[in-house]
């Protein structure tokens, strides 16, 4: 079979799935069905109105009436109708959206893990502090820096919190600062993390290739610099070749260097942040140590710092202590920036993958991920023009400029027309310095058939732009919902059902 008779099979497939429209579960069964029977009311009686003076709602809440295996069906339509990594390809760029080992589900289910609690005495509670531990040392090997803290809840927190130690760093030395240089092919969180921390953000401008200009860099620098944000290898998915000279330009002036861990799936085990220079990095346990993530979590964004910052972690951190393992806390500690001790579940997946694949297998993942990007990226390097067109990292992003300007179909048009095909679409229009851009990461754990076939649509996509650009602007076709008014979404939110005409809640 041809890569075009495959694509023409998967769609008409895709055309075939049931459609997530029609009756909701409130609308279905009848007064008398029911999941379950209640038990006996063995107690008094009580009129909420007495009780709540005045406060009680107006209506009963409006539930529906359904059997067991209407409720299950129910259920199992919505979960069939989301997109995730095990039911197809998923090449979001910049998002690590890779295929999570099972086996880390299983470990995390675990009853000594999954059923202890946070306000248990430490001596009861000595394997989950003991996988904790284990955790921060190897996070700490893999990041080439000697301490970390595994309380913040996902990568934007773990900036936070990262930004809050170098703040509390250069206020302890009695020069608080005031700017933070973040570049222009940054992350959007980066900067939002800047502002959040009380500092100006200074942008700094990308050079010829792709990576920070150094000129610019250093006359942006100056004794008022508190830090750097940097994500390397970046959103372009370019190691930068600089790296040593940028981070030796902002220790001379002071500063501290922060390396957003996001991209870390390419570089572990060949080469380590701390040795690159930076003082702190946040780790995404969610995007590099197999943890499912999208539609808000899971997450998990463990910080590893210098011995300088370490002081000013939040806590608790474990440490071992009389020949077992204990909580600790920093002496001039931030404060915490979560309840408890993290994301425990999170954690033990993480820690579960670590200790599967080890040190080599960490290195080989890396290797495989780059080796994927560069294998696609030459299959469509005639069709899909690529900026900064140079050895990727695990990442590239395509440029879909030239084809809105033969035909008027533009990014967006392009990546909804892929749901139809069965392939999650790439992230789009980030980074922002390239037009039209369409950021591809299809990491280490998709087969060589599955690249080529993402090659073979991307190319048929851009044939049917040209043939008949009104197929693409319509698309997609065979998804739950169509192209929803975005303006409008963004202005009315308001998705809740309502009874009757939709006047009570």
């Amino acid at each position: 079979m041809s890569d075009a008779d495959r694509i023409d099979a998967r769609t008409a497939e895709a055309g075939t799935r049931e459609p997530l429209t029609g009756t909701l579960i409130f609308e279905r069964g009848a007064e008398e069905s029911r999941c379950v029977e209640p038990p006996v009311l063995d107690v008094p009686s009580v009129d909420l109105e007495d009780v709540l003076g005045g406060h009680a709602r107006a209506m009963a809440p409006v539930l529906p009436h359904v059997t067991e295996v209407e409720l299950a069906r129910h259920y199992e339509h919505l979960a069939s109708a989301n997109f995730g990594v095990d039911s197809g390809f998923y090449p979001l760029g910049s998002c690590t959206m890779k295929y999570n080992p099972k086996v880390d589900e299983w470990a995390c289910r675990l009853p000594g893990f999954a059923r202890i609690h946070p306000y248990q005495p430490e001596e009861t509670v000595q394997g989950a502090l003991e996988l904790m531990w284990g955790l921060q040392e190897a996070l700490a090997e893999v990041a080439g820096l000697p301490a970390v803290s595994l309380q913040p809840a996902a990568g934007a927190h773990g900036e936070l919190t990262g930004l809050l130690t170098i703040r509390a760093y250069h206020t302890a030395n009695g020069d608080p600062r005031r700017r933070v240089l973040v570049p222009d092919s940054a992350h959007g969180t980066n900067p939002a993390t800047v502002a959040m921390c009380g500092y100006e953000v200074v942008q700094v401008p990308s050079d010829e290739r792709g990576g920070v200009d150094v000129a610019a860099l250093k006359r942006l620098l100056d004794i008022d610099v508190a830090a750097l944000m940097l994500t390397n290898p970046n959103t372009l998915g370019l190691f930068d070749e600089n790296i040593l000279e940028i981070t030796s330009a902002v220790h001379e002036v002071g500063a501290l260097a922060y390396c957003d861990g996001a991209n870390l799936n390419a570089i572990m085990g060949w080469s380590r942040p701390g040795d690159m220079g930076f003082d702190a990095l946040h780790i995404n346990l969610h995007k590099t140590f197999a943890t499912p993530h999208g539609g808000g979590g899971p997450g998990a964004g463990p910080v590893a710092v210098s011995d300088a910052l370490a002081p000013y972690l939040p806590g608790p951190v474990v440490a071992q202590r009389d020949g077992g393992f204990a909580f600790a806390y920093p002496e001039r500690s931030i404060g915490r920036v979560r309840s408890y001790a993290g994301n425990f579940g999170v954690l033990v997946r993480a820690y579960t993958y670590i200790r599967a694949v080890g040190g080599d297998g960490l290195r080989d993942i890396s290797g495989q991920a780059v080796l994927s990007a560069n294998y696609l990226k030459t299959l469509l390097a005639d069709a899909w023009p690529v900026f900064y067109d140079r050895t990727c990292m695990h990442e590239f992003v395509m440029s879909g400029g030239p084809l809105r300007k033969s035909t008027g179909v533009r990014t967006l048009d392009v990546a909804k027309r892929l749901l139809d095909y069965g392939i999650h679409p790439p992230t789009v229009y980030f980074p922002l310095i390239v037009d039209e851009a369409m950021m591809v990461e299809p990491t280490e754990t998709e087969s060589k058939e599955t690249l080529e076939r993402f090659a073979a649509v991307l190319r048929r996509i851009a044939e049917e732009a040209a043939e008949d650009s009104g197929l693409l602007h319509g698309a997609p076709y065979s998804t739950p919902v169509r192209r929803l008014d975005e303006a409008a979404a963004v202005k009315n939110a308001d998705v809740a059902w309502s009874p009757g005409d939709g006047s009570e809640r």
